[in-house]
């Protein structure tokens, strides 16, 4: 995994982080409620882990004030130490990065500790020469969360806040890390923790072309009960998206396509017809020769209904149609300079986006930015003047309400990827994508499209594919032009506004 510089230092707790110290059982007659919790936080241990008090003065007023015998303490301390284990997995994963990152990252340890605690500690078996310096409490005088603790820090390693990364197990703690400007993250649950830290300091896109690669012909869609399916439209997208035929698994280029591959799966019939759609998304992506291209789409208009709306299958007894389909099989149409033979159609996908019809999905979409992403992706491959002044005024206005609003990863990188390309900054939605990345490089998966039944469908390909792009069109617009719209739009579709008509 390769290594970003937004931050270049990283503070951790040794005890609690660097180290997993479980509920302290000792054989004494102190609980591990009264050992871990009450006297840990008395002001006598306060005073004993700040380096003003001796260990035999803490142990003895300790005793004192818990009515115990200060021997007895120390005894329960001494076999709390004990049972302290090195946190291997954290280490392993910090241990990369900076190995990666070429001297960019330096690692500091910060913690409430006591003196003689911390030489005990430092006999524990663990990767001490990870750290470029070490600053304990008992040293500084300090004790966490205090804020002269934290500036103490920060002025001797000449750390910039803002490029700082601050990880504690008390929420405390990282507040007041945060206040400072750092970025806090609370280490509360180990698999989420170690995701953050290679989400705050790997190349997410550098992450996501790894997964993938390593992936390649297996970026299969799932069900959300955990049921695989094979379907042409997924790696359709993905191969638009990506332009890489070496990640997908399609088919030879059929006359028509099929929404699956093979038998149909969940559905009521597994002899499921060729779609519309799925054909016209096959031939804007994979270039057919011109009188095959219009010999499909002359068969496609026998399949408009009364209301002169095209129609959804290649049978004629499944009368269905779909807003968010009929989009696609625009495009198809416009690509090859014959949009005006499916004007009801154009004129009704308009009264949907008007009148917000598509907020909640459609029969087979789930959420409303496949739709939204659909009418971009018409726009730029018709690069039709007449067209855009027809949608374009009214998909800025329905693109701008919905940044910011919640989505999976799917739909904010749809979201993104059509902000870019109407240029429309968008922070928000950039901040809420990019800790989506699970560990392995790969998005979490979004839910693109459903069953009648209610079953979602998503692909984690498509959603990474998608979600890398959208990072670097979008960093790309923030970076260019903070303030302005971007002049020169970037590609949903990598045709870059160039007709295929012949």
């Amino acid at each position: 995994m390769s290594f970003t510089s937004n931050y270049t230092t990283l503070i951790f707790d040794i005890r609690d982080v660097l180290f997993s110290w479980p509920s302290p059982q000792t054989k004494t007659s102190i609980s591990p409620k009264a050992l871990g919790t009450n006297i840990l936080s008395s002001p006598t241990w306060i005073d004993y882990e700040r380096g003003r008090i001796s260990q035999a003065e803490c142990y003895a007023r300790v005793g004192g004030e818990f009515s115990v015998d200060p021997t007895e303490v120390g005894r329960a301390f001494e076999e709390a130490r004990d049972s302290v284990q090195p946190n291997e997995d954290l280490i392993s994963v910090i241990r990369d990065l900076k190995a990666r990152s070429n001297g960019m990252l330096r690692v500091f340890a910060m913690s409430n500790i006591s003196a003689p605690d911390y030489e005990v500690l430092r006999t524990k078996p663990a990767d001490w020469s990870l750290f470029d310096d070490i600053f304990i409490s008992a040293v500084v005088g300090e004790r966490k969360p205090t804020l002269g603790f934290y500036k103490a820090v920060l002025s001797s390693t000449r750390a910039d806040p803002s490029r700082t990364i601050f990880m504690d197990a008390k929420t405390e703690n990282v507040l007041s890390a945060r206040s400072l400007g750092m970025h806090g993250i609370i280490f509360d649950d180990h698999p989420k923790v170690i995701r953050a830290i290679y989400n705050l300091l790997g190349d997410p896109v550098e992450r996501g072309r790894q997964y993938l690669t390593l992936n390649a012909k297996k970026l299969q869609s799932v069900t959300d009960s955990g049921i695989l399916l094979r379907d042409n439209f997924a790696q359709l997208l993905i191969l638009e998206t990506t332009r890489d035929r070496s990640l997908v698994d399609l088919p030879d280029t059929p006359r028509t396509w099929n929404f699956f591959q093979g038998k149909a799966v969940l559905c009521s019939t597994e002899d499921y017809p060729s779609d519309l759609e799925t054909t016209s998304l096959g031939l804007t992506v994979i270039n057919r020769p011109g009188d095959v291209a219009h010999s499909i789409m002359d068969e496609m208009l026998d399949y408009i209904d009364d209301d002169g709306i095209i129609q959804l299958c290649f049978d004629h007894r499944r009368p269905r149609f779909d807003p968010f389909c009929c989009v696609n099989i625009l495009a198809l149409f416009y690509s090859y300079g014959r949009g005006h033979q499916l004007d009801r159609t154009l004129h009704w996908i308009h009264e949907v986006l008007l009148h917000r019809a598509h907020l909640h999905g459609t029969q087979y979409y789930e959420t409303p930015e496949c739709f939204l992403y659909f009418l971009g992706r018409l726009l730029e491959i018709s690069n039709d003047a007449s067209l855009a002044a027809y949608l374009k005024p009214l998909l800025i206005e329905r693109v701008q309400e919905r940044i910011g609003a919640e989505g999976d990863a799917t739909a904010l990188s749809m979201r993104l990827r059509l902000c870019a390309y109407l240029g429309l900054r968008n922070e928000v939605d950039l901040h809420t994508l990019l800790p989506l990345q699970c560990e392995d490089g790969g998005w979490e998966i979004g839910w693109m499209y459903h069953f009648s039944s209610g079953i979602k469908i998503g692909n984690r390909g498509l959603t990474t594919s998608l979600a890398m792009k959208a990072i670097v069109e979008m960093k790309c617009l923030l970076a260019l032009h903070p303030h302005h719209p971007h002049p020169e739009f970037p590609s949903l579709t990598g045709i870059h506004h160039r007709s295929i008509s012949s």
